[in-house]
């Protein structure tokens, strides 16, 4: 749930609206706070967490489908796809992403016989602003959504998740979402080990990270420890999962999801090397062991 920055941000602290600042600057005001006012620091902090990066590189063309727009309880919406029928496999897409990232899995899934259903989480890609505002979300929100769109579309066969979306889709199934079999794709498996490398990038400390971390935890009223994907593992009877993770991914970190794959009943690892994070999304031999697994067949000779 991080963002990048790669030149300049509209900084806003509270009500106050700074100027553009380079990322150096943005440092050098964390720097600042952290050691002067590091609860002011914590709370722009916050609001740069849950900021949408604009920029996340070009996602697979979606193919045509059925598009709808669905009401979400609290009076906001999604936008979504769907294609062909059957029993439905839900397409969750990450942090930053949309629907069109999980184009590659649509026509194999087609062909299965299964009905694919996608839809872009809010403030991302067609889909309009949810609670938290234009350019901004939350894992709560990603769940939301998924639950609303399921609940319509019918119980989820599978759900097919990339990132963050995975841990959407846990926090989904903790809320009554159903669900046969998962396949996660370089998911995101704890939240809060994250908080460091976020922290190191924008320049501040502990005295700033940990007000921040305690910020999350009262906006969601919950301890951050609640959104680890290890948390659903531990629940009765998960389903089945497939977990695919590149080796030499940047974002999110392969050794969680081997981890993730030895504490989760009935789980197996597909690894791979020099995809990256989102290359694996439309590698074909990643795609068709995913489609493999969602028919409940040829996922036996995986390694973990």
């Amino acid at each position: 749930m991080s963002t990048r920055h790669k030149k300049s941000t509209i900084v806003r602290i509270g009500r106050v609206v700074l100027p553009r600042l380079t990322l150096a600057m943005v440092r050098a005001a964390f720097w600042l706070l952290e050691r002067s006012a590091p609860a002011l620091g914590a709370r722009w902090a916050e609001r740069l967490w849950f900021t949408i990066p604009r920029d996340r590189g070009p996602g697979q063309r979606r193919p045509d489908g059925e598009r709808f727009r669905l009401p979400v309880r609290g009076g906001w919406s999604v936008t979504g796809w769907s294609w062909g029928d059957g029993d439905p496999v839900y397409l969750v897409h990450g942090w930053g992403g949309s629907a069109g990232q999980l184009g590659a899995f649509v026509e194999p899934l087609l062909r299965a016989g299964y009905r694919v259903v996608a839809f872009d989480a809010p403030s991302h890609g067609a889909s309009p602003p949810g609670p938290s505002g234009p350019r901004s979300s939350t894992l709560l929100e990603f769940a939301a959504a998924l639950r609303a769109v399921a609940g319509v579309h019918g119980p989820a066969h599978a759900v097919v998740a990339h990132s963050l979306g995975c841990t959407a889709t846990a926090i989904a199934m903790r809320d009554g979402l159903a669900a046969t079999r998962l396949a996660f794709v370089a998911p995101l498996v704890e939240v809060v080990p994250y908080t460091h490398g976020f922290a190191s990038r924008f320049g501040f400390g502990e005295r700033v990270r940990t007000r921040m971390v305690r910020r999350f935890e009262r906006r969601f009223g919950m301890p951050m420890s609640w959104f680890d994907l290890t948390a659903t593992a531990r629940q009765p009877t998960p389903p089945p999962l497939l977990v695919a993770h590149d080796r030499d991914d940047r974002e999110t970190r392969w050794p969680d999801s081997r981890a993730l794959s030895r504490a989760w009943p009935n789980a197996r690892l597909l690894t791979t090397s020099g995809l990256g994070h989102r290359r694996i999304l439309s590698e074909r031999e990643v795609v068709a062991e995913v489609v493999r697994f969602v028919r409940g067949d040829g996922a036996e000779h995986l390694a973990s």
